[in-house]
């Protein structure tokens, strides 16, 4: 029998004002000379690390910013064209500052976009996936639950 692994991510909904941060990145899964995507801070959770700590590394790394959470907008789950299902735990936040311009690999840069930008940014299929579009339209939308909805027994 087969286990199933879904990897565990986090992703980071920064939002200024009227403004989402989004990481203007390399596609790992297209050819070398493909467009770049359209992701927001996101990667995956590592070994002793909660998804709390999680966030804030993963939005440091790939943005340069210190971010605040403001609540929790739920499990987002999906299949990438590879057939790797991800588990992205995905929080709403707003930044504190900038702290750093050095970015992770692949990452061309960190910047702020308008919904109408995003709604293009989607119809040019520059998005990294689906999640993108919706995380947003959610953050504008959708309830935000309290942090304290996650009880991680490692991490009190």
């Amino acid at each position: 029998m087969n286990r199933f692994l879904p990897h565990v991510t986090v992703a980071a909904v920064v939002v200024d004002r009227d403004r989402f941060l989004l990481i203007e990145e390399r596609d790992r899964l297209g050819p070398a000379t493909s467009p770049t995507v359209f992701n927001q801070p996101a990667g995956h959770l590592e070994a002793d690390e909660s998804l709390i700590d999680a966030v804030h590394r993963e939005t440091l790394e790939e943005s340069g910013w210190d971010i605040t959470l403001d609540g929790y907008l739920g499990l987002y789950i999906n299949t990438a064209p590879n057939d790797v299902v991800y588990h992205s735990h995905t929080f709403l936040a707003h930044p504190v500052r900038r702290v750093s311009r050095t970015l992770d690999e692949g990452i061309v840069q960190a910047d702020w976009y308008h919904p109408a930008q995003i709604e293009a940014l989607e119809r040019a299929g520059r998005l990294r996936s689906p999640l993108v579009a919706k995380r947003v339209r959610d953050a504008l939308e959708a309830p935000v639950y309290p942090l304290t909805l996650i009880r991680d027994l490692n991490h009190p």
